[in-house]
């Protein structure tokens, strides 16, 4: 992470934007705005934020629909979901979605800030934690990079959001021990939601390391302490 790192903020309330970019340009962020989703995606053609602020309630194409969009063409940039809906289930919906983080409006310009800079030192290749042996785990025909935070088969990469990669480092970085939630969302540097978070990011790396997530091989739940993962072939 540098103190010049791009943000792109797209919200159509343009008080707000203009709020953002001067707050976190005078931060050290340089900042790029968009007014709805279209204008978000033809920047996106022509250039690689290191993370996003997107508005939820946008009219048109709204930011969870953005979100989960880009996630599917497999962007991994860091995306932070601004809303009025704050409450618990509006937040695991953004998370779902594919988004890495979530702030509820009104906010103080300074918890974005520090939110943003989180978001960057999760999702840093040299944040990662290493593992002794070579820096990586095999689960099945499956293997994850911890330097990189990549996954790979034998068909290639396999599409990991940074929250999803910043978890499964945690977890592979220890294999064999059980994590609690409440540890996990600490090392990951999530708020006072982060546990629920945890639950969806679970369900979501399942659905890609597991042959059937419903009967996992690698990462178990274990019953009031949390999840370990059991790498194996």
């Amino acid at each position: 992470m540098t103190d010049s790192s791009h943000v792109l903020v797209v919200d159509d309330d343009a008080r707000l934007r203009g709020l953002l970019s001067r707050f976190l340009g005078e931060r050290g962020f340089r900042v790029t705005v968009a007014e709805d989703a279209a204008a978000a995606r033809a920047l996106l053609r022509v250039t690689e934020p290191d993370l996003m602020v997107l508005d939820v309630t946008m009219q048109g194409e709204n930011g969870l629909a953005l979100t989960a969009a880009l996630r599917r063409e497999g962007k991994k940039t860091p995306i932070l979901l601004l809303t009025a809906r704050g409450a618990p289930d509006d937040r695991i919906e953004g998370f779902e979605a594919g988004a890495d983080d979530y702030l509820p409006k009104p906010f103080d310009p300074r918890e974005l800030e520090l939110r943003l800079r989180a978001l960057l030192r999760r999702t840093a290749p040299a944040a990662r934690p290493l593992v002794p042996a070579g820096g990586h785990v095999r689960m099945g025909p499956l293997e994850f990079d911890l330097e990189r935070g990549e996954l790979s088969g034998p068909h290639g990469v396999i599409y990991l959001t940074g929250g999803e990669a910043a978890l499964l480092g945690a977890l592979a970085a220890q294999p064999g021990e059980v994590l609690s939630r409440e540890a996990l969302a600490a090392q990951l540097e999530m708020d006072e939601t982060g546990e629920r978070a945890i639950d969806v990011q679970v369900t979501r790396l399942r659905r890609k390391i597991e042959i059937d997530p419903r009967e996992p091989r690698f990462l178990h739940t274990v019953r009031g302490r949390g999840y370990v993962l059991k790498p194996g072939v």
